[in-house]
């Protein structure tokens, strides 16, 4: 990947329209809404397919023109002076959690066309084109892995396997797609690709914390999630004396305790959890007989993210061992850290030191799409502050302050990318 072209900066007041960025996510958001203020629009649900279908109205609506993939990504082309240069790509995703915020991706993808419409506004013309971008099944709570059509575009997932995740119902990805009638026909991955910025909610509490208006993304988190089966004995709670027990359950215990210790261990930057747990047979008064979960380790150090994951497999072995139950693991999802392309952050901390915004550089937490689209393109991610940095709730919220700070970044770091003709 070569580095990207710049243009000249542009002047310092390039802002967008805060009102109008701050009204389109609270009419995006009246689409597939929760139960307690935030949204329920799951990927592939008839929900998703209406927010798509409004997001193709508001861009058709600014003059962009609509291309969609075999995977249901959604590229909204905004056109160039040179309509042969490679485009500048804006995104992130429209789809939610189950109990999911107003903000989570949403921004990305509405920043984008805010961007667009400021552009616009202000009279300007690009030599490069831009795209605005919503990309398919970010979430993964519906269709595992996360990042799914993204991943695919990248060249990490097989298009047929990503077609053949089914749902807690059994139905498949693709069927899905084909059924809200966002399946496209443009083959998957190998676009022209300048440069991709993308813009997110931080999803931690750590630009609040510090008081900065602009996370500068300079790493993402790589991943490795584990999919343990401790296995034991069933048996009655009652009658079993403790000495001859083999308990999954407190296998599983110390497993959770082992994954906190290790990633205390490996600070700054590095975590480590279980959040998926299923007990068998799950009776008050049997003993458990197996208990399967996942344990999910973050790093944006790949020697550090290997070493926590040894050191899990071999100690996790011996703990359950000495308590009669047996481990199994598997990795059942991962990506390494990616580093984002150092001219295109650089770029974006330069537009937030001269808009007069806080900033600090930052790692994100979270996979995002732009993690894999690092893996083909120029890539960079901005970041606003969420309160007490809460996401993947229904209570996650942002200011409409924190929302266009952010979309401003992003605006004078796209137009010195695409640049500026006139």
């Amino acid at each position: 990947m070569t580095t990207p072209a710049t243009g000249p900066a542009p002047a310092a007041n390039m802002r967008v329209n805060p009102d109008r960025l701050w009204d389109s996510l609270m009419e995006m958001a009246k689409i597939g809404p929760g139960i307690a203020g935030g949204n329920n629009r799951q990927t592939l649900t008839d929900e998703d397919g209406e927010a798509r279908r409004l997001f193709q109205s508001w861009c058709e609506a600014e003059g962009m023109a609509m291309e969609v993939d075999r995977m249901g990504n959604m590229f909204m082309r905004f056109e160039g002076a040179d309509p042969e240069a490679d485009p500048v790509h804006i995104g992130s995703h429209l789809d939610t959690q189950p109990t999911g915020g107003k903000y989570d991706g949403v921004l990305g993808v509405l920043a984008g066309l805010e961007v667009v419409r400021s552009i616009k506004d202000m009279g300007l013309k690009t030599r490069r084109p831009i795209v605005v971008v919503n990309w398919t099944n970010e979430e993964g709570t519906r269709f595992a892995p996360a990042m799914l059509a993204s991943g695919v575009y990248a060249g990490a997932i097989e298009e047929g396997f990503a077609n053949d995740r089914e749902d807690a119902e059994g139905k498949r990805f693709g069927d899905e797609l084909e059924r809200i009638g966002w399946k496209g026909e443009a083959r998957v991955g190998g676009r022209p690709m300048h440069a991709m910025f993308e813009y997110h909610i931080e999803q931690g509490p750590i630009l609040e914390a510090e008081g900065k208006q602009i996370g500068v993304v300079t790493h993402g988190q790589g991943l490795r999630w584990i999919e343990c089966t401790v296995t034991g004995k069933a048996s009655h709670t009652g009658s079993t004396p403790m000495r001859m027990r083999k308990n999954a359950g407190r296998g599983m215990a110390r497993l959770i305790e082992l994954v906190h210790e290790i990633a205390m261990k490996h600070q700054p930057n590095a975590v480590g959890a279980v959040g998926h747990i299923e007990i068998h047979p799950n009776s008050r008064n049997i003993i458990p007989e197996r208990a399967v979960f996942t344990v999910d380790f973050r790093s944006h150090q790949l020697d550090v993210l290997t070493a926590m994951v040894a050191e899990f497999e071999a100690r996790g072995l011996g703990l359950c061992e000495e308590i009669g139950v047996t481990l199994e693991t598997g990795i059942v999802g991962q990506f390494d850290p990616p580093e984002f392309d150092k001219a295109l952050v650089a770029r974006v901390r330069e537009s937030a030191e001269r808009l007069g915004y806080s900033h600090m550089d930052i790692v994100s937490g979270a996979g995002h799409d732009a993690c894999w689209i690092n893996k083909v393109a120029p890539t960079v991610m901005i970041m606003c502050p969420c309160v007490d940095g809460l996401s993947h709730n229904e209570a996650e919220e942002i200011s409409k302050e924190w929302a266009s700070a952010g979309a401003d970044v992003l605006l004078n770091a796209v137009l010195e990318t695409a640049e500026v003709v006139g």
